[in-house]
């Protein structure tokens, strides 16, 4: 089935971060959940850390269930063709290898709820940090599949 103007394309995009274990889980999820027609959604990291569990909680609590994702790295994706691949933190933006042709690259750095939430005088006030970064994740995701679409086009 070839998509129509009124149907846009299914785009395959790459959530990258460091360790592939909460940032880069919550944007695959989201973009599952949000655009599971535009987004064929993955994310990966420099390494594999395994999945956060106050992620996976935080995530289930906005109705998002991300507890069967597993944490990857980049090798274990090289073989897939991108149409963007978005860093979700300063490192993976810096370490970002060059993807085949002209793969579009976004950086969206997000602060890293396991370092802030070290700092966190109670587990409410941790869980609060990893919310908080959950729902800038969720904003940009919902922007992202016009933003890539445009940038597809261009």
């Amino acid at each position: 089935m070839n998509p129509t103007p009124d149907v846009p394309a299914l785009r395959r995009i790459l959530f990258l971060c460091t360790g592939n274990s909460c940032r880069s889980q919550m944007a695959e999820g989201w973009a599952r959940a949000l655009a599971p027609d535009r987004l064929e959604a993955w994310s990966a990291g420099l390494e594999a850390h395994g999945l956060n569990p106050h992620a996976v909680q935080v995530m289930r609590e906005a109705g998002v269930d991300i507890s069967r994702q597993r944490s990857k790295t980049l090798d274990e994706v090289a073989h897939l063709d991108f149409d963007c691949v978005v860093t979700v933190c300063d490192h993976a933006r810096e370490m970002c290898p060059l993807f085949p042709g002209r793969t579009p690259r976004i950086h969206a750095s997000f602060e890293d709820p396991p370092t802030l939430a070290r700092q966190a005088a109670s587990p409410e006030e941790a869980l609060g940090v990893y919310r908080r970064v959950r729902d800038e994740i969720r904003d940009f995701v919902r922007q992202l599949p016009e933003f890539v679409n445009r940038r597809s086009e261009a």
